[in-house]
């Protein structure tokens, strides 16, 4: 329900004694930030002007991607840039008239595509995707939904016989960061997924792998126990923030409150707060794409990643989910409808027996050229912190973000070493 600070029944200034602590961004990240910080003692207040879970949060395919350790800048995707952009069926695109404000983006991925670069980078997001998947659990069982956090492996497919070197190739990179797999074909495949194409050449099977019931389920459900903890919503968007040493102003259509912590986690939406605080990264919104298909037009049992085609399809409550695109197009500009009737043709290779898809979608991800988070403290302000730039990785990566953010809010030690997403690395 939406609610203005004037029409809400308290005062952010009676903390009953705790100290205070706002959240700007009510998406999975914001939300368990909000959750962690009540864990930590604050009385939190949560602000954001559009309905929880509704954004990027919304719009995933809802599993634990904690197979995904590379970033997307490398030199193999620089050198393949050219033919993915060029293919009209291909998951990368540039809106026309978004170019020239996404080259300076473009300018800093190809900085961070080196070799070095991106081994550091493939180090910095397994730390985090190793330690994702307990975090989620201790997150989900703490407000009494261990059971929305599902084991159901994925599989990574490959519909050209020539590609058998590239699964036994990412095969043994995931071994060598801890992730268990295995090279499957012929029968073995359809065993595991009777209802893929018979075309399917092989895939690497990951059976450790989780996902959530479904995103939008999981985000109400953090937030009813934010609410049933003394948590306060506040439907509204934040116009500007002041920052001072002890405190940070917080400032919302007709009104103003002084805060004695603030973490900004409004995902593609936190630049303009980031500038107001002097604070300058090449934050980006990356426009993804989803179909949902009604359960019973196909059932299938794993997360379903396409090699060949760079797409995802999930299992949900909710019914299938199909994801896929990538667009650095900032947030103003409308859906290209084409890249839905792309997603339904690569669905259909894959998936024969589906037909109409019941919902289409268009979201926004959070990036940064380095495909790293930031979490971090303002250099200046440290009551000001940063939880935001995940990319594809929000859902698998936010419960631990959380830990690890209040972790250094209070001092404390934390649990992954935090200096590759510190927010002055750019």
């Amino acid at each position: 329900m939406s609610a203005s600070l004037s029409a809400t029944p308290f005062s952010l200034s009676q903390s009953q004694g705790k100290p205070t602590y706002a959240v700007v961004g009510a998406g999975v990240v914001g939300l368990c930030v909000a959750l962690e910080a009540q864990r930590q003692g604050y009385q939190v207040t949560l602000l954001d002007g559009n309905e929880p879970g509704r954004a990027a949060s919304f719009g995933n395919a809802g599993y634990l991607a904690t197979e995904v350790i590379e970033p997307l800048a490398t030199p193999a995707t620089v050198r393949n840039a050219p033919k993915l952009w060029l293919n009209p069926d291909g998951p990368v695109c540039i809106p026309f008239k978004y170019l020239a404000k996404a080259l300076p983006w473009y300018a800093k991925f190809l900085k961070a595509s080196s070799a070095q670069q991106a081994a550091l980078g493939t180090q910095a997001i397994s730390a985090l995707n190793q330690c994702s998947q307990p975090a989620w659990q201790r997150t989900l069982a703490d407000i009494g939904h261990a059971h929305l956090l599902i084991k159901a492996g994925n599989l990574v497919v490959w519909e050209d016989d020539r590609q058998k070197v590239a699964a036994h190739q990412l095969a043994s990179k995931l071994q060598q960061h801890n992730v268990p797999c295995e090279v499957v074909e012929g029968q073995r495949l359809a065993e595991l997924e009777p209802e893929l194409s018979m075309q399917l050449s092989h895939a690497v099977y990951i059976p450790e792998i989780y996902r959530l019931s479904d995103p939008y389920e999981v985000c109400q459900a953090l937030l009813q126990a934010f609410k049933e903890r003394g948590g306060h919503f506040i439907n509204e968007k934040v116009m500007s923030l002041q920052a001072a040493t002890q405190h940070i102003e917080v400032h919302i259509p007709g009104h103003h409150h002084k805060f004695d912590h603030v973490s900004l986690c409004a995902g593609a939406w936190t630049q303009t707060l980031l500038e107001q605080v002097g604070i300058n990264v090449p934050l980006e919104a990356e426009r993804g794409y989803h179909l949902t298909y009604p359960k019973d037009q196909a059932r299938i049992r794993h997360t379903i990643l396409s090699a060949d085609r760079r797409f995802v399809m999930s299992p949900l409550n909710s019914g299938l989910r199909v994801v896929g695109m990538s667009e650095i197009g900032g947030t103003e500009l409308p859906p290209i409808e084409k890249r839905f009737s792309v997603l339904r043709k690569h669905t259909k290779a894959l998936l024969p027996k589906l037909f109409t898809p019941e919902a289409e979608w268009m979201g926004h991800r959070p990036t940064l050229p380095d495909s790293l988070p930031i979490i971090d403290q303002h250099p200046r302000f440290p009551c000001l912190s940063f939880a935001f730039g995940h990319q594809h990785l929000g859902v698998t990566q936010a419960a631990i973000t959380a830990e690890l953010l209040l972790q250094k809010v209070a001092k404390r030690p934390t649990s992954v070493a935090l200096r590759p997403y510190r927010v002055d690395r750019f």
